[in-house]
């Protein structure tokens, strides 16, 4: 696609580090390694849009399996907004993801914008924000989710996302800089989590479990090792109440909100069983 030198194309493994910088300068707060593992989940679902031979704007749109994409990464530069840029590569990432339902995190400002391109309100997902330095004992139930197959992990997670994403979860749980524990019951996984070293302090994301103290025992677990001047993040969908709960009771404070939206209809999932989102950019 090019008009008056404007070219839009996937993106290198290179150019994703760029998107990746530019959501740091947004204040989105990514990852430190999330470039690797989110150009895993689809590499080419990551695109770039360069005018006269400058990138000015970036957009993901990830594909999952055979029915779900994502929607992520849509940034212009901002002197170059408002002149057409930026609904180009919008209408080049919806084409990418033709015949899937669709998802994406908006911040509550577009989510009009997006009803327009069709998206539907799911859900808010809220942003939690805490400090470490709390004394926490090991819980023998946990274990370091490395110890598993992937398959194992692979296969629990498939019941709280649309489509398979199996890729994405390898890189996602062994990326450097990050700790992820999954909780055993009756020897069968409960529940897993990850935390992962970001610009700002950690992030957790997913923190998945079959019961709201299941999903306690893994937070306090991964933010064990944290020092109280250490800041980590939550990712909650408002509506499963006693994921707010974890976080108010942790003596967390909101910073954040997205809108969850969808395309098509919102998927079946137990978001009472979803207490932490994986992350905003890719779902």
């Amino acid at each position: 696609m090019q008009e008056n030198n404007y070219e839009i194309r996937t993106m290198n493994r290179q150019e994703v580090d760029l998107a990746i910088e530019w959501a740091a300068t947004e204040g989105w707060n990514p990852g430190i390694n999330d470039a690797e593992c989110f150009y895993a989940a689809d590499p080419h679902g990551f695109m770039i849009g360069v005018l006269n031979g400058e990138p000015i704007a970036v957009i993901s749109a990830i594909k999952y399996g055979e029915s779900f994409g994502f929607l992520g990464f849509y940034m212009v530069k901002p002197e170059y907004r408002g002149k057409g840029f930026g609904i180009q590569i919008w209408h080049a990432a919806l084409a990418y993801l033709a015949d899937r339902n669709i998802g994406l995190d908006g911040v509550i400002a577009q989510q009009n914008n997006y009803m327009k391109s069709g998206f539907k309100l799911a859900y808010r997902n809220i942003r939690y924000e805490g400090f470490g330095g709390l004394n926490i004992t090991k819980h023998p139930d946990v274990i370091e989710l490395s110890s598993l197959p992937l398959e194992t992990v692979a296969s629990y997670d498939r019941a709280f996302f649309p489509d398979h994403r199996t890729p994405f979860i390898a890189a996602w749980i062994n990326q450097p800089g990050s700790h992820a524990l999954g909780i055993l019951e009756h020897d069968k996984l409960a529940g897993y989590g990850v935390i992962r070293q970001c610009h700002t302090g950690y992030k957790i994301g997913p923190l998945f479990a079959d019961s709201p103290a299941w999903a306690e025992v893994l937070f306090l677990s991964l933010i064990a090792g944290l020092n109280s001047t250490e800041v980590f993040y939550l990712d909650t969908p408002e509506v499963n109440r006693a994921a707010v709960e974890l976080a108010e009771r942790n003596h967390m404070k909101v910073v954040f909100e997205t809108a969850r939206m969808y395309s098509g209809n919102q998927p079946d999932l137990p978001l009472n069983r979803i207490f932490g989102v994986t992350s905003f950019e890719l779902g």
